[in-house]
């Protein structure tokens, strides 16, 4: 059957902690919707904005695939494997929490909020080895889709436990982009910025799309636009 379900951005949770602001695709922490629990193995977006000097001391992760996609501003990271970064803007972070990982997160800014995506994937399989990846998308050629994860890494994106393919794409007004849904296939799409339509339904910043049943997926820009596909078994 075919289906495309539309989580509008005002439909999602919400918490303000004051350094933290942030918005709930799915339930998290003390936001609970038993209708919104995650989709297919894609478990979280959320969508944060980091103020000043804000961040997340040290805490651990199990058995999650976590990716941080930073959209503004800049993110700090240092983990329990002995890695630490700096994420920017055209940066993705990739962490296999696996048998069990530390991290920390900041914003090093004094001035700048920090506005980035923290996404989950859950792993096919438990007690795997941590594992912490990059990828870069400066210089990606913009208005077409770019694979950043995938479960075999294919064409140089990074291998992840599970088969999720994870695409971003920058557009541009009157760009125009089509994904090919191989069949028992599904997709979540999450515009990050801009307006687009999407198979013919208009969506802004912060909507999310469930799709399932379907073989294409037609982007259009209305302006300029940052959207996550993720391609899911």
């Amino acid at each position: 059957m075919r289906m495309m379900t539309i989580r509008r951005a005002d439909e999602r949770g919400h918490a303000n902690h004051g350094w933290l602001d942030t918005r709930f695709t799915f339930s998290f922490a003390d936001y609970y919707d038993p209708k919104h629990m995650g989709f297919r193995s894609l478990r979280v977006i959320n969508d944060d904005t980091v103020g000043p000097k804000g961040g997340f001391d040290t805490h651990p992760h199990r058995d999650m695939e976590i990716i941080t996609v930073v959209q503004s501003g800049a993110l700090a990271h240092k983990d329990s494997m002995g890695n630490g970064r700096i994420i920017r803007p055209g940066e993705v972070q990739y962490m296999a929490a696996g048998t069990g990982v530390q991290h920390s997160e900041f914003n090093p800014s004094a001035t700048e909020s920090a506005h980035l995506l923290q996404i989950w994937i859950m792993p096919d399989r438990k007690g795997l080895p941590p594992r912490y990846a990059e990828k870069s998308l400066l210089g990606a050629t913009p208005g077409r889709f770019h694979l950043i994860t995938s479960k075999a890494g294919r064409d140089g994106s990074i291998a992840i436990n599970q088969d999720a393919d994870l695409f971003v794409g920058d557009f541009s007004a009157g760009d125009q982009a089509v994904h090919t849904l191989r069949p028992d296939r599904h997709a979540w799409i999450q515009i990050v910025e801009g307006r687009v339509t999407l198979n013919g339904e208009a969506l802004a910043a912060g909507d999310g799309v469930a799709v399932s049943g379907e073989t294409q997926l037609k982007l259009a820009a209305q302006e300029k636009a940052k959207v996550l596909l993720f391609d899911l078994n």
